[in-house]
């Protein structure tokens, strides 16, 4: 199931149309009201969010949906007609999977669905280099015994990697595959991540390799 925020009476049920003639069954809401009132019934697979809403604007609707434990990795793509590169990293940095901007086509926006549920699929495999353990079903990433906490990102950034172990992943792929937008700005937002992530490991940290002047990567004899 998939749930629509959308004020626009046009958009929403283009969009409903749309998902449902695609196989994807889909819900729309033209009020936050009603939106959380089928939150407390259904969870959906995914949540499409308009940031200009009455009630409550989309960017506190998305807050609220990662700060609550039951939908912290719910996927959410924003739809918007603020394209601002501001306005992205705004939604992004709340917490957003990606970033529609209006006018958007049914064929991008379908696609962008599709890649989405591809990458936040549940997955039960485990994923080890040395000390390191990563769970994609339970959300956990382990040292040894030690529990270490990331953000999203960070742990979208580690999966991805131990995940195509012994590939090297450029920092474009990576900006692809986890922010899941077409990155207009600098890719240093890769590096930082990538620093954070090796402090937060410790030791661990030391199987995630750079590759100068591409990328990163986590070798196969790791």
């Amino acid at each position: 199931m998939i749930y629509l925020l959308e004020d626009d009476d046009s958009i929403r049920e283009l969009v409903i149309y749309t998902l449902n003639s695609q196989g994807m069954e889909a819900r729309g809401f033209a009020r936050p009201s009603a939106f959380w009132e089928a939150m407390g019934e259904q969870t959906p697979s995914l949540a499409l969010l308009d940031v200009m809403l009455p009630e409550e604007d989309g960017i506190s609707v998305l807050k609220k949906l990662r700060a609550s434990a039951h939908t912290a990795r719910l996927p959410i793509i924003m739809l918007t007609a603020k394209g601002t590169e501001y306005d992205k990293v705004l939604g992004l940095d709340a917490g957003a999977d990606d970033y529609v901007t209006k006018p958007f086509g049914m064929m991008e926006l379908l696609s962008r669905i599709r890649a989405l549920l591809r990458r936040t699929e549940r997955n039960d495999a485990l994923y080890r280099c040395g000390q390191l353990t990563v769970d994609p079903g339970s959300h956990t990433v382990l040292v040894g015994d030690r529990e270490v906490a990331l953000t999203q990102k960070e742990f979208e950034v580690l999966y991805l990697l131990l995940k195509n172990k012994g590939q090297v992943l450029s920092r474009e792929r990576l900006i692809e595959d986890v922010w899941g937008y077409a990155f207009t700005g600098e890719s240093r937002t890769v590096d930082v991540h990538v620093r954070t992530l090796r402090q937060k490991l410790g030791e661990a940290g030391a199987c995630i390799e750079t590759v100068r002047g591409y990328g990163y990567k986590i070798g196969r004899e790791s």
